[in-house]
């Protein structure tokens, strides 16, 4: 053999590759990793026609240009190896099904699975945050949900749907009565699929104000959907990661836990968790040593001599706000954001020995509840993947919800 006969992935990105396929070319990763995912166990018959084309032809593109001898069954084990081999696999034996919409970076799937539970299927419109949900879950998610041809790969029968979906502006709540209120906004796509899959629960996190938006027409508007419409029982209530997850970030979120009545008629024993003590402090995710050059504030910055003068505890982090430090007084994380990356707007600062810096990438991720040791962080742009951790869940405060879930079903 001329070269190592091999094959990956990545081979479905070769831009030689792609001007030959005829197909639209947006799903053929995800197409392969779900069926590969669900291989030994699963629905992989749901993914398998589709997959087994794109694998032959990648196969027979790769012997060709490369004048290899590749045999499919060695290239299907290659392959598994590959979305196999990453910190969060599939887990083999499971107790129920569930599919992670607008998923992010996986903050819903590492909950659900460490609750006991198996991804069938992922959608996250977002490139760089597919390539962050690939290195750690060996699986792409497919693209945009609001496309009736995503939608059609999702598969039947599951237990769970997970959406922490965007808000999107209601623009016409208020202004008109109904469940036609929700066109036109991000809700409306995950109301149809609610409606044709009928999944047993409906697990939704959303920003605090979401409560209050549009003077709380459109958390009326969702609630309606839910329960008058589609005949679920839905579930409500506003849970800080410093309270309910021993994680040190004062974040609120609305959480909307809704149980199909016929499928789920014990729902009425649902209850979110209790309050917990926060026993971990931001010590236990700040990073030891010096880090980054790039992350300290020089002395001669147009902010430093104010940094200066108000940052002086190593035990609290403080959030430059455009113009002034504000100081969080409870000494545990401010909120993260989703800008917190760009413009020098919330960006959460500490004083350590070395100087007056930002949190780094891999400190927001375990300020989330992200296992830091074993969550990948790919080569990609610092501002980049603090907006992922700014738009992402506290992973721990979704595996507690979790949990009293699957108790229920």
């Amino acid at each position: 053999m001329k070269i190592t006969e091999n094959i990956s992935i990545e081979e479905f990105d070769n831009k030689k590759f792609k001007l030959r396929l005829v197909e639209p070319e947006d799903n053929r990763k995800a197409v392969v990793t779900h069926y590969l995912h669900n291989y030994r166990k699963g629905i992989k018959k749901h993914y398998q026609k589709e997959a087994e084309k794109y694998i032959k032809e990648i196969v027979q593109y790769k012997n060709q240009e490369e004048d290899l001898n590749i045999v499919s069954d060695i290239a299907l084990q290659q392959l598994l190896f590959e979305v196999e081999t990453v910190p969060f696999p599939t887990p083999e034996k499971y107790k129920f099904e569930f599919i992670d919409l607008f998923a992010g970076i996986g903050g819903f799937r590492i909950a659900m699975q460490n609750a006991g539970g198996k991804c069938v299927f992922t959608s996250e419109w977002n490139a760089d945050s597919q390539i962050t949900y690939r290195a750690n879950f060996g699986e792409v998610p497919f693209g945009d949900i609001t496309k009736e041809r995503t939608k059609n790969y999702i598969p039947d029968n599951f237990d769970v749907l997970c959406a922490g979906f965007p808000c999107q502006a209601f623009s016409i709540a208020g202004n008109r009565k109904g469940f036609q209120d929700t066109r036109g906004t991000l809700f409306f796509d995950l109301e149809k699929i609610i409606e044709t899959k009928r999944p047993k629960v409906v697990f939704l996190e959303n920003v605090k104000n979401l409560v209050s938006h549009d003077k709380g027409n459109t958390f009326k508007i969702i609630l309606e959907i839910l329960e008058e419409k589609l005949g679920y029982k839905a579930y409500t209530k506003i849970l800080n990661s410093v309270t309910h997850a021993n994680v040190p970030q004062n974040r609120e979120r609305i959480f909307i836990v809704a149980f199909d009545k016929e499928q789920v008629v014990n729902h009425g024993d649902f209850k979110f968790p209790e309050p917990i003590p926060l026993t971990n402090t931001i010590h236990d995710i700040l990073e030891k040593g010096k880090q980054a050059d790039n992350l300290y504030y020089k002395k001669d910055h147009q902010y430093y001599p104010e940094l200066e003068k108000t940052m002086t505890s190593k035990d609290t982090l403080y959030q430059w706000r455009r113009v002034y430090v504000r100081e969080n007084k409870s000494n545990v994380c401010p909120t993260l954001t989703a800008n917190m990356g760009t413009g020098g707007h919330n960006v959460p600062l500490i004083l350590d020995d070395f100087g007056i810096r930002k949190l780094t990438p891999k400190e927001c991720f375990g300020f989330q509840g992200y296992p830091m040791e074993q969550y990948i962080l790919p080569k990609i742009a610092n501002s980049k993947l603090y907006m992922q951790a700014g738009n992402s869940v506290t992973t721990t405060l979704i595996e507690r919800i979790s949990i009293e879930i699957i108790k229920i079903i």
